[in-house]
């Protein structure tokens, strides 16, 4: 006849490794976090006339698709300046609630406040969408001015400036907001190491954008 405790002890060292077990598999299980995030890996062909907002949205969609995640709803993480009776569109208000996870399954920002607050975007994390680094400071050629149109905040500008290309319809004259992907600039000063403020653009042209490390491209984020 065997001990009572002896079953005892044995009873609780098999459930303890069926247990571990499970956790296990769970964890081998675990679904892949989608893609909500991801810097355009080529920009309109045209500077920083994108067609509008719902051309630059259309470009955001069709990145998407192209890599198998056009199951969601794309936008732009552009603003645009108020006209006559149109008024201006933050950034921020037009991406989703998040999280936001990178196209290799990294959080980016959990919600949009952290976005524009403490986020998880530098250059080995703001992939495009098929997964690859974007050139930064210091890359042939450097690509880190993403355009924005935006504050610190994710706010369109108020009053007449033009920071938006003309609301993303110019390829000529005019300037955009950019922010530094890979969060360096000429210095280190705040502007330099912001992902969506950090200085106007010298123009809307290919060409323009090009001679300050520019190369059209722009954020892209899941909204649904």
């Amino acid at each position: 006849m065997q001990h009572p405790l002896k079953l005892s002890v044995l009873s609780v060292v098999v459930a303890a490794a069926a247990g571990f077990g499970s956790v296990v598999v769970a964890g081998q299980d675990a679904p892949p976090k989608k893609m909500g995030f991801f810097v355009t890996s080529v920009g309109s062909g045209k500077g920083g006339d994108l067609g509008g907002l719902a051309g630059a949205d259309k470009h955001c969609q069709a990145l998407a698709q192209a890599v198998g995640a056009g199951g969601r709803t794309w936008r732009a993480y552009l603003s645009t300046s108020a006209s006559g009776a149109t008024s201006a569109i933050n950034a921020r208000d037009r991406i989703g609630a998040g999280p936001w996870y990178n196209a290799k399954g990294v959080l980016v920002a959990r919600n949009v406040d952290e976005l524009h607050l403490d986020n998880n975007l530098n250059k080995q994390t703001a992939l495009t969408e098929k997964g690859d680094v974007v050139n930064g400071r210091g890359d042939t050629p450097n690509t880190h001015d993403m355009l924005t149109g935006s504050d610190s905040h994710g706010h369109a500008f108020p009053g007449e400036l033009d920071t938006t290309c003309g609301n993303w319809t110019k390829s000529g004259d005019g300037s955009a907001q950019v922010g530094h992907h890979d969060r360096t600039g000429l210095d280190g000063k705040p502007p330099a190491k912001s992902w969506n403020h950090s200085h106007p653009s010298r123009g809307c042209s290919v060409d323009a954008l090009k001679s300050s490390g520019g190369g059209g491209l722009f954020y892209c984020f899941a909204a649904k």
